[in-house]
């Protein structure tokens, strides 16, 4: 008997897995759209959707009364409940926040339908350790159904072996056609997409099966990406009421262009400064100079792609446009890769750019100034650098090529591998350095460390600076003085006074290469070292020695020590006898010099100043005027001034002329 608990219990059931079903509104301008967007937001497909229309939605007239629908969607349920046995039996376990990995198991599924004027069963079997379907369950689902001589045995042995993806018939059912199910194949205007829209049957009518859809979807002209897995899957199980997707064409797609693939920024404004490890921003390396070099690879054109054509679900072939090819934008100083005729290489060293959409290499870089209130800060570049101005105290400027300052230099550091020319002067307040490759040029130098692979030419004067040049320093303009400081060079240090009364110490050398004589210096200073370490190491090796023969055997630990301090002693004689090899090489290099050095003077050499003719001292006791100090004889010696010769002429910077 039916009472008023038994029905509540059933309505409170049916209500608790009503609640469960998540469901949410939608607002689209067709019905294809909101339910794609529900099964985006609810993790699922169309085919498991159901909605109902809240509000009807209207296209509009000319673009006017346009009204969107609006769904209520939610899954249906029989997804609802695929997917709480999903969540069940399959997927991640969580466990301490850590995720595990996935089940491999599967349950195994049985799909029962009527069609024509039977009931058919299909039973998929489970999966590795998933649980099987059970023959209790499918005759209880069975007796809903009306069978009508159902074959129990064919049932017993689908559900125990499988159907083998088939469908079998299990027996009969009344069946009336006036209430079959009903469904009609929709092409999209585009021709791109073939739906299923069915009605589902009533209890006596049949279901949809594979081969009508098959026909429909021939009668419609359908023949082209026709997905009989999702026809299969319509059959098992059908989804009314709602769009299904059966058919999708294949989408035209043009093809790509030509474009250039660059190896450097393009756009100047995202390259920034850069940071130390703390995050802090060092805004004298602003690091806006791209540098490259000879044969680097600056970018490449990627071909363009052939278009793929496509087709519609009804075989209509869809025309694609193949990609359009460009030109390789070619700039100054570059040139094609010839291996592949499509990189574009650095024919010279500089700074890459793109100018009017071509890729340049720029071998002369030009700055106003070098300072903290210039937008490039320190600068080191590939090529020549040009400074309009002034490079200010603390900032640097480095180059393969030469360096041309229009101002002064202040306590900086300037490094090129050819030419420095500083049109006013440098005064480095006893830190600034200046290092070039070839000659250097300045109007005066003072408290300044100069270093020059060739010479070293000042107008005015030198002042308290330690200047180092493989061939001459000649200091020749009006006032052209050298005064303080210690002058190195291997041919021939020129001014027109040297020294000064009462005035600090100057020092000059000449008649050896410098570089040489510096490099002599430290193997000196480093074989000494060396010599005394080798000396306590003998030492230590001695005493183990005396105490293994007192003993005749040391300790574990001792023995160690002893080992690692002859294979010690045995690396150090190595280094002290490379050493050695490398002093000799450089003592008969300064030997063989045939540059006797001399320090020319058409003024006055004043009192007090030290000069060193290979390896000799001359300590001027008295003002000497018009004056040349050479060697001669193993002692230098002092003669009449002599006037440069034409041979004795200085070279012009590379690049520039002398006005």
């Amino acid at each position: 008997m039916v009472t008023l608990d038994k029905i509540r219990k059933y309505t409170q059931t049916i209500y608790d897995k009503d609640s469960e079903i998540k469901y949410i509104d939608v607002n689209a301008d067709s019905v294809e759209e909101a339910l794609a967007d529900a099964a985006l937001q609810l993790e699922t497909n169309v085919k498991s959707l159901e909605y109902e229309v809240i509000e009807t939605g209207f296209k509009g007239v000319a673009g006017l009364l346009k009204r969107p629908w609006h769904l209520r969607i939610y899954e249906n349920e029989q997804a609802h409940k695929n997917n709480n046995k999903k969540v069940k039996n399959t997927g991640s376990v969580v466990e301490g926040g850590e995720e595990k990995s996935e089940n491999p198991n599967r349950d195994g599924m049985y799909f029962i339908h009527r069609f024509g004027s039977q009931v058919f069963i299909k039973v998929v079997l489970p999966v590795a350790e998933g649980e099987p379907v059970k023959l209790a369950e499918v005759m209880s689902f069975l007796s809903s159904y009306k069978v009508i001589d159902l074959d129990k045995k064919t049932v017993h042995d689908a559900v125990k072996n499988g159907t083998d993806s088939k469908y079998i018939p299990i027996g009969s059912f009344e069946h009336d056609q006036s209430f079959d199910a009903t469904f009609y194949i929709d092409v999209s205007n585009d021709e791109m997409t073939a739906y299923i829209q069915a009605q589902a049957p009533n209890k006596k009518g049949c279901e949809i099966e594979f081969e009508q859809i098959m026909r429909q979807l021939k009668l419609q002209g359908v023949t082209n990406g026709i997905q009989p897995e999702k026809v299969q899957e319509f059959v098992d199980n059908p989804v009314y009421n709602t769009p299904y997707i059966v058919a999708q064409g294949i989408p035209a797609v043009n093809g790509r262009d030509a474009y250039i693939e660059y190896n450097f920024e393009t756009d100047v404004s995202k390259l920034r400064a850069k940071e130390s490890s703390s995050g802090q921003i060092n805004f004298k390396e602003r690091n806006i100079i791209q540098n490259v070099v000879q044969g680097q690879p600056l970018a490449k054109k990627i071909l363009p792609e052939r278009g793929k054509p496509g087709k519609t679900v009804r075989g209509r072939y869809l025309e694609a446009t193949n990609g359009k090819d460009i030109q390789i934008p070619l700039g100054k100083n570059v040139s094609i890769d010839n291996a592949d005729k499509r990189t574009i290489i650095a024919d010279k060293n500089g700074q890459v750019l793109l100018v009017n959409n071509r890729v340049t290499v720029e071998p002369v870089l030009e700055v106003d100034e070098v300072s903290l209130k210039a937008s490039n800060g320190n600068v080191e570049f590939n090529g020549t650098v040009i400074v309009h101005k002034n490079v200010q105290d603390g900032f640097s400027v480095k180059a393969t090529g030469n360096i041309e300052v229009g101002g002064s230099v202040g306590n900086s550091y300037l490094e090129a591998d050819g030419d420095i020319i500083v049109s006013l002067g440098i005064r480095g307040r006893d830190k600034g350095k200046i290092k070039s490759g070839k000659s250097i040029w300045a109007k005066f130098i003072e408290n300044s460390i100069i270093e020059s692979e060739d010479c070293v030419v000042v107008t005015d004067g030198i002042i308290n600076s330690q200047v180092t040049a493989k061939r001459k320093i000649v200091v020749n303009g009006k006032r052209a003085a050298i005064v303080g400081g210690h002058l190195f060079a291997t041919e021939e240090i020129r001014a027109k006074n040297i020294g000064s009364a009462g005035g600090n110490e100057t020092l000059l050398e000449v008649g050896y290469d410098p570089n040489a004589k510096r490099r002599l210096d430290e193997l000196n200073r480093k074989k000494f070292d060396s010599q005394k370490k080798l000396e306590e190491l003998n030492l230590d090796i001695a005493t183990l020695e005396n105490q293994k023969k007192l003993r005749r055997h040391l300790s574990p630990d001792k023995e160690k020590q002893l080992g690692e301090l002859k294979n010690e002693q045995e690396d150090l004689m190595a280094v002290c006898d490379d050493m050695e090899v490398e002093i000799e090489e450089i003592q008969d290099h300064l030997r063989a010099l045939k540059v006797v050095g001399k320090v020319s003077a058409s003024g006055t050499v004043y009192a007090g100043v030290k000069i060193m003719v290979r390896d000799v001292k001359d300590e001027i006791k008295n003002d000497v005027r018009s004056v040349t100090i050479y060697f001669e004889n193993g002692f230098p010696q002092h003669g009449k001034y002599e006037e440069p010769s034409d041979d004795d002429t200085i070279r012009i910077p590379d690049g520039y002329s002398t006005n």
